[in-house]
């Protein structure tokens, strides 16, 4: 359903800072694939998804959603297809207005108006249904702004947001590495329900290795602006932290330290 063929990108092309982000990135993703994504910082993995959610757009090369053609669609047209959580739980969220107001904002991105000024007693019952699935108390608060929300909260709110209209792909921008342990994993079984419950398409991406080989049906790990390894699901059933680090070192044939200063665990 989502097909990369052959992307390259490249930043400051022709100048001493030259910088190849995507070299030839063939990816297929089939419908209800989970994938997590890990490698080195500048290896290419927020670039792919900035390129995937129309952020940004490759040099060369070709992005299909269900064999539509959505290179060059800008990010505004394409979010109807694509919900994004970012790193930062302060981005993805209007922290001036509250929790009913900000959901109402991520419904009309998929409609031809926004709901801003329509939310009725049953549409905030439909949001106060939404929200009581997560299961953190926010039902109860739809009148609070979201700027008074913890991190964790705020990241729960916007996982919510990018998901409850269903979108085609979900994409993960290392949506738990900003929070402490505890409050990362409750984002990380909420992020599990939630994919589960949709069956979402999802490419998520992530630092840490146990959560890569944790999450998800498939793993790629990128580094140069290439996939340099994918493991699919079985393989991925059987996968440690050590292995995944083994790898690394035999494809790019150099020592990789214990001090996981490419990735970590």
């Amino acid at each position: 359903m989502l097909n990369l063929k052959q992307l390259e990108k490249v930043f400051y092309e022709g100048t001493p800072d030259e910088k190849k982000a995507l070299q030839g990135v063939d990816l297929t993703l089939n419908e209800g694939d989970f994938v997590t994504v890990i490698g080195s910082n500048g290896a290419g993995k927020s670039t792919l998804l900035n390129i995937i959610a129309g952020v940004l757009f490759p040099d060369f090369g070709a992005i299909t959603i269900d064999d539509k053609d959505v290179t060059f669609i800008p990010e505004q047209k394409r979010s109807k297809w694509i919900g994004r959580v970012f790193q930062d739980p302060m981005a993805g969220t209007a922290p001036n207005m509250t929790i009913e107001e900000n959901l109402a904002l991520a419904l009309g991105r998929t409609k031809k108006r926004s709901f801003l000024r329509g939310v009725n007693a049953k549409r905030r019952e439909e949001f106060q249904d939404l929200l009581s699935s997560i299961d953190i108390g926010l039902e109860d608060r739809l009148n609070t702004k979201v700027g008074l929300l913890s991190g964790g909260e705020r990241q729960a709110l916007s996982l919510v947001m990018a998901t409850f209209t269903k979108p085609r792909i979900l994409l993960l921008d290392e949506h738990t590495a900003a929070l402490d342990p505890a409050r990362a994993e409750l984002i990380t079984n909420i992020t599990k329900d939630i994919v589960k419950k949709h069956q979402l398409t999802t490419l998520m991406v992530t630092h840490q290795m146990d959560q890569a080989i944790e999450l998800g049906n498939r793993l790629f790990m990128m580094d140069a602006g290439q996939i340099i390894f994918d493991a699919d699901e079985k393989q991925k059933k059987d996968l440690t932290v050590e292995q995944l680090i083994e790898e690394f070192q035999k494809i790019r044939g150099k020592q990789f330290t214990n001090d996981r200063a490419m990735l970590s665990v």
